[in-house]
Formats: structure tokens, sequence, C-alpha cells
């Protein structure tokens, strides 16, 4: 997995990390959806755009682009990426534009022609290995410090983040945090196999505990609720009871399902017919 998409993920399943990141945490981040656009008759695709879910004249389109490696081209692709959006969406009034570095030596080495672009107030390079630390740092802040910790000291920043994740109140369930910190830990130690990993940190273990299964329990059932607002706008609250009870099991079905479904009527469908039938064996 390449480190971007990391990121996107973590965006993806926690929006309001992305806000915090920018020092923007008084931002509603569930009146955004993040996600990938691809613009019209061009051969571009835009990886990370926060969109409102609602247009108005003041909630800005943020456009995010992770890059870890050297790319002399970046600046010249990404502010064309921008400009076609904007004009594809004249709706748009308020944008701004992050490129979140993992460090210095991933920017372009000469962005001279590109200059007047990187002064304007809605562009801004982040620099992860130059955040400054903060006393309330969230867990999932510290998910985005283990991508970029050194090798030597990542095994003990996520032992730590282990122990945080079962005792310290987030925004994601103890076990989506604990998923994470795997596939980070596997990401930054390649020869090292997810048994290996789970073995280092004792997940065994703390995977059979009653309170992990419960977190993993509300980690899924809100991963699928956010999946279908996106898809099929608010459901209903009797859909939303439906959906508290099934077990874990039946929510990976549902996440299967639902990226085929277009209205309400094949949420109502499934549990028609899938729900009762699992209930029933």
């Amino acid at each position: 997995m390449q480190t971007d998409s990391l990121f996107y993920r973590l965006f993806q399943t926690c929006p309001a990390l992305f806000f915090e990141l920018i020092g923007e945490s008084d931002v509603e981040a569930e009146t955004y959806t993040f996600r990938s656009v691809e613009l019209k008759q061009t051969a571009f695709r835009m990886d990370g755009v926060f969109i409102p879910r609602t247009h108005t004249a003041e909630t800005p389109v943020y456009f995010v682009e992770v890059q870890f490696q050297l790319d002399e081209q970046l600046y010249a692709r990404l502010l064309s990426e921008v400009t076609i959006f904007l004009r594809q969406n004249p709706e748009v009034e308020q944008w701004a534009i992050f490129v979140i570095y993992g460090d210095r030596t991933c920017a372009p080495k000469d962005a001279r022609a590109h200059a007047p672009f990187l002064r304007m107030p809605e562009i801004q390079l982040v620099y992860l290995d130059e955040l400054p630390e903060q006393d309330d740092e969230s867990i999932e802040m510290g998910l985005i410090r283990l991508i970029v910790e050194p090798s030597q000291t990542a095994v003990e920043q996520a032992q730590q983040l282990v122990q945080q994740a079962t005792n310290v109140p987030s925004r994601l369930s103890s076990s989506e945090i604990i998923e994470m910190i795997e596939t980070i830990v596997v990401y930054k130690f390649p020869t090292l196999s997810w048994q290996e990993v789970e073995a280092m940190f004792g997940l065994s273990e703390l995977k059979q505990t009653r309170v992990y299964q419960q977190g993993r329990e509300e980690g899924e059932r809100l991963l699928i609720l956010r999946q279908l607002n996106r898809r099929l706008g608010s459901i209903s609250d009797d859909a939303q009871s439906q959906i508290m009870a099934l077990t874990v099991e039946q929510l990976e079905v549902l996440g299967e399902a639902l990226l085929d479904f277009t209205t309400a009527d094949d949420l109502r469908e499934w549990f028609s017919t899938h729900a009762n039938r699992m209930s029933d064996a």
C-alpha cells in the first residue's frame, strides 16, 4: 500500500482528522464528503477532494494532495486539475489547496514558474515532520505521526497508540484504530507478516476481548451508515434501527451489497431477503 493511500483511507474513515491537521478543528467535518473526482473530458483524476454535502457561499471545497516522493510536475498537474474542476463546477465560490508532504525533500526543487500561485493564501504546504505537537492531540493524529515516524522509534510509538486505543475516547472505534496501526506497521516493516505484527503488540489476545469485539461492531455499523448516507442520502430511522440490530457478519455482507445500491428501495429489498435469510440460518 502506498503512503498516500494510507492518508486517503484515514481521511475517508475520519474526515475530522483532515480539519484537525490543517488547524480548522471547528469545521463541522460531517458536512463534508471525501472522495476522488474524475474530471470530465480529461485524463485527470483528483485523488482527494473534501466536498460540502450542501454548497453555500461560506463552505469551501478542499483539494488534498499527499506527496511522499519527488514529482517535479506536481504543481503544474495539481493547479491544472483545480482550475478544470472550478470550470466544471461553477457553483464553487471558495476553495483551498493543501499539499501534504512527508518532508521537504518530497517537494519540487524548482517551483519558480508556480511561485505566484504558491504565495496565494488559498494554497498551503504542510510538512508532516515539522508539525508542532499539541497537548490535546487526538489518537487519529497519532496515526498520522506514526506513518512518518522513523523506523527505530515506530514500534514504541505504535505500542503507545495501541494502549491509548483501548483507554482513550476517540472519533474512531478501538478496532478501527488498531486495524490502522496494523496496516501502518506492516507498511513500514514490509518483511513482517500480519501474524508477526499481532504477536509484537499482543493484538491476538486483545482482539478476543469483549471491549474489542464491541468496538468492532460499533465501527462496522458507523462505517455502513456513513456509506449508505453518501450513496442514498439520509436513511430512515427504521432502517437505522435494523442496521443497529445486525451482527458483524451481517454487516460485512451488507457492506459488500451496498456498493450496488442506487436507491432506498435497494436497501429495503436487501433487508427483506438477505437479513431475514441470515437470521433464520
